[in-house]
């Protein structure tokens, strides 16, 4: 079982960034992430080049600057404390981030083609979603979520190929689970993605959290076969199989942050389940949704 797609909290770490994952490190095509810590008063720049980014806070504030905005994110005290709010930057751009109390920010990419304008996004406007019940019971912040098959642009975020999603696990419960995958191009089935996960994980009274990482091969693409103990700052690529389950050990909640971006000319998000688990879907309606969740929800407008 390979451990090259599992990064332990320093392995991705390239000057500023804590992680720092482009298409090239990770050898895939698309997709990239970079977390950036930032100490009171400081400040980083950084140019897009051929990709389109979302600043998203996962502790403290800071401003953004880019191409003569400056849209300032009020962020948050940490992942398990509230939504935030974001701010999408085009490919083709430089861009100045300040923050007065320091924090940490994450930095989402995605190759792309089309130049889109600067945006603001208010945490108020991020779709929070239950999703499971039971010890399958999980928490996603849907902030830049692809738009569902038949809905409209008001159900998600626009970019041209970056999909982002938060997911909060309640210690004890399995989330990506039943394991799917979404390496194959299956017109209106399946969307070909590559994908980051990027942990978090709750203390308990001073104790470090742990959670568990499986990804198994599908049969496509590079064979992709890990089985991680994971702890924050860890990451996990994902440039095929079948992923899931992501474990939260009881006691410490898991906070995953995913990036997703492929080759397809359709910004789409649709995965196949594993057939040996899908069942599991069919048990929801009969169980209640964990009642440790929401965490929380967006704040009002």
């Amino acid at each position: 079982m390979t451990t090259t797609h599992h990064l332990p909290a320093g392995k991705a770490a390239n000057g500023p960034y804590t992680v720092d994952i482009s298409p090239e490190s990770a050898g895939w095509g698309h997709s990239s992430l970079r977390v950036l810590e930032l100490p009171a008063g400081g400040w980083h720049s950084f140019d897009t080049g051929d990709s389109e980014w979302i600043v998203l806070p996962l502790a403290g504030s800071c401003t953004v600057a880019v191409g003569g905005e400056t849209f300032r994110l009020a962020g948050r005290e940490s992942v398990f404390s509230g939504v935030s709010d974001f701010a999408y930057v085009p490919r083709d751009a430089q861009v100045s981030l300040a923050s007065r109390g320091g924090g940490r920010f994450a930095l989402t990419g995605a190759r792309c083609t089309e130049r889109l304008p600067a945006r603001y996004g208010p945490a108020a406007a991020v779709p929070v979603e239950l999703r499971g019940t039971g010890t399958c019971s999980r928490q996603v912040n849907n902030f830049a979520a692809a738009v569902p098959a038949g809905g409209d642009a008001g159900q998600g975020f626009a970019c041209d190929q970056l999909i982002a999603v938060e997911i909060i696990t309640p210690g004890g419960n399995w989330s990506s689970f039943p394991p799917h995958k979404h390496d194959e191009h299956r017109p209106g089935e399946e969307s070909e993605l590559e994908e980051i996960y990027y942990f978090e994980i709750a203390a308990h009274d001073g104790t470090p959290g742990l959670g568990y990482q499986r990804v198994s091969p599908s049969g496509h693409g590079r064979g992709t076969d890990v089985l991680a103990e994971v702890r924050s700052g860890d990451t996990v690529l994902i440039p095929d199989g079948w992923h899931g389950p992501s474990m939260a050990a009881p006691g410490h909640d898991m906070y995953y942050l995913n990036v997703m971006a492929g080759p397809g000319a359709e910004r789409d998000w649709l995965i196949r389940d594993h057939p040996d688990h899908a069942w599991i879907r069919a048990t929801w309606p009969d169980q209640p949704v964990d009642p440790r969740l929401p965490r929380y929800t967006a704040p009002s407008q």
